[in-house]
């Protein structure tokens, strides 16, 4: 048996009767308190829950940048360094002959270590799936093959056979089409990562404005009303009412104004420098391998204009850190890498490192055309000291440029993590405040009209 169904025309008198009422209860004073004491309410309750919402979401941001997309981007840097200086280890024990000296046997080991621990801790923090995981993966696939070929180097080397140059070329040709490549796509992404967390931690919470000055908007248009119609000043509850919502409005004011001025200082006088830093170093440290090389290939690995193709990318290298055609006397080009670094240094503490980096590449350069005169007129046994010895040799004035980066590179991360620590601290509180004085406010608008209320009955 069917149940009956209701009468449409009674759902719409229902309907109709409720807004009757409610319009009816709007005719009364009465009923318009009761009507913008709820109103009130709602705004401050929103006010409260926005603002909880849009600062909880800016301090995750500046957590993320503190403690996550920095420590990742600066571990992507230290992957594709520590990749660029085993390289060059490779190539400087290679040029030592048989006996490769012990301390560049160990660097080479140190460097591949490293950015083997540097892979594993990226990959437990990265998807599969997304760019920063397939780099990583290409990077674990190729690294095996490239440590394979250097040991191949060295064992024919050790014979004295040919054969080794070949294999520690192919090794060389590995890291620079493979596995650099692919460090410096896994180092972009995780430096456009932090970028976006500085983007997060560092926006407006305009919603929150918004529903600030609504609702104090709201609680002076009803204090005004209360007042001409009673011709009384001052509503206790309401006054306490209008006092949380400005506290609670400067509170964001002031909090967000300080977390986005410290967020911006370490990024200006942090993450910017060191992304300069790293470059410059990334920069010199294939430098230092292109010279070595050249002395490895001996003029048989040539570029399509016939000239040698180390030699060649030593003087790209060099360009990039100091601009022009990779050669300075009064000091690196405007915009060069080690131009900006300098540019960029806080303090004394930050641009003495950058100030003896830039002059230990002056040195570096003038070092480095003696011992091409001299491979170039065929006096290759004197030309190798001037390059791998331990003293006035280019890789003096190389480990010394090197030096004062990575001290630089400390100086500055301690800036930014300061400036960092800053910027979210003052975000501390916030969230859970502006629960709390949305309650008390919307409890004080209650009492507030329950008072005015109170003389109708």
């Amino acid at each position: 048996m069917s149940q009956p169904q209701p009468d449409p025309a009674a759902r719409r008198t229902a309907w109709h009767e409720g807004l009757e009422r409610l319009r009816a209860a709007a005719t009364t004073e009465p009923g318009r308190l009761r009507i913008i004491g709820a109103v009130l309410a709602a705004l401050l309750v929103v006010f409260g829950a926005v603002t909880a919402w849009q600062v909880s979401d800016r301090s995750a941001a500046a957590d993320a940048v503190v403690g996550h997309s920095q420590p990742l981007s600066a571990d992507a840097a230290d992957i594709y360094r520590s990749l660029a200086d085993a390289d060059t280890a490779a190539a400087g024990g290679f040029l030592a002959g048989g006996q490769e000296p012990r301390t560049v046997r160990q660097r080479y080991e140190k460097d591949i270590s490293l950015a083997s621990q540097l892979l594993v801790k990226a990959a437990a923090n990265a998807d599969p799936t997304d760019p920063a995981g397939r780099q990583i993966a290409r990077l674990n696939e190729q690294l095996p093959v490239y440590t394979g070929l250097v040991e191949s180097a060295r064992v024919n080397n050790r014979q004295g056979l040919p054969l080794g140059g070949a294999y520690l070329r192919y090794a060389s040709d590995r890291m620079r089409e493979e596995l650099l490549p692919a460090a410096r796509a896994l180092y972009e992404t995780e430096t456009g990562r932090l970028g976006s967390d500085y983007g997060d931690a560092k926006a407006l919470p305009w919603a929150a404005f918004a529903t600030g000055v609504a609702a104090l908007g709201a609680l002076g248009w009803a204090q005004r009303r209360n007042y001409l119609r009673t011709h009384r000043v001052l509503n206790h509850g309401l006054l306490a009412s209008t006092a949380a919502a400005t506290v609670l409005l400067l509170w964001l004011a002031v909090g967000h104004g300080l977390a986005r001025a410290g967020m911006t200082d370490s990024y200006e006088h942090g993450a910017r420098s060191l992304q300069v830093l790293n470059e410059a170093r990334i920069a010199a440290l294939q430098a230092r391998g292109d010279e070595s090389l050249t002395l490895v290939a001996r003029g048989a690995v040539l570029t399509p204009q016939g000239s040698d193709a180390y030699e060649a990318s030593y003087g790209a290298g060099m360009r990039k850190l100091v601009g022009g055609d990779g050669a300075f006397a009064g000091g690196p080009a405007r915009g060069s890498l080690l131009d900006r670094a300098r540019s960029l240094a806080d303090g004394t503490a930050g641009g003495e490192p950058v100030a003896s980096a830039i002059e230990n590449v002056r040195q570096w350069q003038q070092r480095h055309h003696d011992a091409r005169a001299l491979d170039d007129n065929g006096y290759y046994e004197r030309a190798l000291p001037k390059v791998i010895g331990e003293r006035s040799s280019t890789g003096e004035s190389f480990d010394r440029v090197d030096t004062g980066l990575r001290q630089a590179l400390a100086h500055e991360q301690r800036e930014f993590r300061r400036s960092a620590d800053d910027g979210r601290g003052a975000l501390a509180g916030l969230a859970a405040g502006a629960v709390v004085l949305a309650v008390l406010g919307a409890a004080g608008a209650a009492l507030g009209i329950g008072r005015r209320l109170s003389e109708y009955r």
